[in-house]
């Protein structure tokens, strides 16, 4: 080791300070007993590292070898990157518009969080699930490591846009994924039940957490008994569910609550995101709206609904105001939805919380530590949290609650929760229709857009270039 060049050990120095500082923060110290394998690399080279690259004669080896090397290091590089410090999201809804607009490519922070470890650590990088066209798993389901988070810069806070795993994701008919697998097992089974009303029991449900349940089996045996139409049922875990992203509206402990489309946290209205969309009901004197106008207002092809004169669209309050002073509209009017007491409406689906998409609440989010009473009434609230997302076993018996077989009237959680929704409020599937986010289903923060793209133009006129590095306000 005499005649190892000093560039090494200055090479071998900052190797080891990243891998020491790595082991720290990921706090798990064994990983130290790989460090003589880094020394190794670095000055002994006792371990021939290269030996796939050599050649008999001591040649050069060819360039399907090079080409190989560089692509397995490429891969196992953007992995790491991937799980520790970012990833790119492109936004594939106008659910966010005009906050974010669809075809936006985001850099998502994972250290604003701190990145979690996988659940699934041996999986190809840069797919979430599915290889495309081949339609495979890009990972494999064991080995399963429990959910664990690393230090990062902050906690998730109030108007946060947050990237996170869908929560409703764990259960996906291959061919049909939205609506999520829960509220396609309850539209499957009221569809069933409509059209036999046999099937209607003969003693009316003792609460609206049994009729959902009662729904969602014969739900479930449509979607089962119909792999043409739906494909097959696969589960997935925590970090290889879809990828979306929405604004946080409501943190652990928060009293959340929408009157008349106006957000209030414990009470207190809350202030808008300044591009917040809603719809507007917007008439015409007869004048049938043409590209100019919607593109001169800023509306997709996707979001022009109506046909003149009753036009029904997503607009800011400025250019509802734009689009108010036009010569030919007679009226416009933002929507809002009224609970109609079927308790079918939005989360939790049950009419003793009879609430609708504007009118929302108030409801109070999951805090770790916190206890609750539990009820036939509430049930509905907490039933995921307590099954699907902390891994307990629930039945139901005589409208007694059994939590891992114990009678239970308190449950304390396990995690902190969060609500998000869309910024374009009417036209978003959020947390008003599946509910609450776990904290393990958090990914990250997004930090700016760095490419955007006009699905509804060609190319180059579809590039947004004064979208390019625009930092994401949160």
């Amino acid at each position: 080791m005499q005649n190892v060049a000093r560039i090494k050990w200055i090479k071998l120095g900052i190797a080891s300070l990243v891998f020491i500082l790595w082991v720290v923060w990921v706090g798990s110290f064994w990983l130290l007993l790989l460090y003589p394998l880094i020394f190794d690399n670095y000055i002994t080279k006792k371990i021939p590292w290269d030996f796939w690259k050599k050649t008999k004669d001591g040649k050069k080896p060819s360039a399907i070898i090079e080409w190989a090397d560089a692509l397995i290091f490429a891969l196992l590089a953007v992995y790491m990157i991937n799980i520790f410090l970012f990833q790119n999201y492109k936004i594939p809804t106008s659910s966010l518009e005009k906050s974010l607009l669809v075809g936006d490519h985001l850099f998502v922070s994972k250290v604003s969080y701190g990145p979690r470890m996988p659940n699934t650590p041996i999986a190809f990088p840069l797919v979430q699930n599915t290889f495309p066209i081949i339609n495979t798993k890009s990972y494999t389901s064991w080995p399963h490591w429990d959910y664990k988070r690393l230090k990062g810069f902050g906690n998730v806070k109030r108007d946060d846009i947050v990237v996170f795993n869908f929560p409703a994701g764990d259960t996906v008919p291959f061919k049909q994924t939205n609506p999520d697998y829960y509220n396609l097992m309850m539209e499957a089974g009221k569809s069933q039940l409509m059209r036999n009303q046999e099937l209607m029991p003969k003693q009316p449900f003792s609460s609206d957490w049994e009729r959902n349940h009662y729904l969602m089996d014969i739900g479930r045996q449509v979607i089962a008994s119909d792999p043409n139409t739906f494909g097959e049922v696969l589960y997935r875990p925590v970090d290889r569910r879809d990828n979306y992203v929405k604004r946080c509206v409501a943190v652990p402990g928060d009293v959340f609550e929408i009157r008349s489309n106006q957000i209030y946290i414990n009470g207190t209205a809350v202030d808008n995101p300044e591009d917040i969309q809603h719809n507007y009901k917007v008439q015409t004197d007869g004048t049938a709206l043409n590209d100019r106008f919607f593109e001169r207002i800023g509306i997709s092809k996707a979001d022009q609904q109506g046909i003149a004169p009753n036009y029904y669209l997503p607009l800011t309050k400025d250019k509802a105001e734009q689009v108010k002073s036009m010569p030919f509209i007679k009226s416009i009017q933002v929507e809002e939805e009224k609970p109609n007491g079927s308790g079918f409406q939005v989360f939790p689906f049950s009419s003793d919380y009879n609430w609708s998409r504007d009118n929302y609440g108030p409801l109070t989010m999951p805090k770790a530590g916190e206890t609750v009473d539990l009820n036939m009434k509430n049930l509905v609230l907490y039933e995921r949290i307590i099954t699907a997302y902390e891994g307990n076993k629930l039945n139901v018996k005589d409208n007694q609650i059994y939590i891992n077989g114990e009678l239970a009237s308190s449950y304390t959680f396990k995690m902190n929760y969060f609500f998000m929704l869309g910024d374009n409020r009417h036209k978003s599937a959020d947390s008003r229709y599946w509910g609450f986010v776990p904290e393990d289903h958090i990914v990250g923060k997004p930090i700016l857009v760095w490419l955007s793209l006009d699905k509804d133009k060609g190319f180059p006129a579809n590039i947004r270039w004064d979208r390019f590095f625009k930092i994401v306000h949160n």
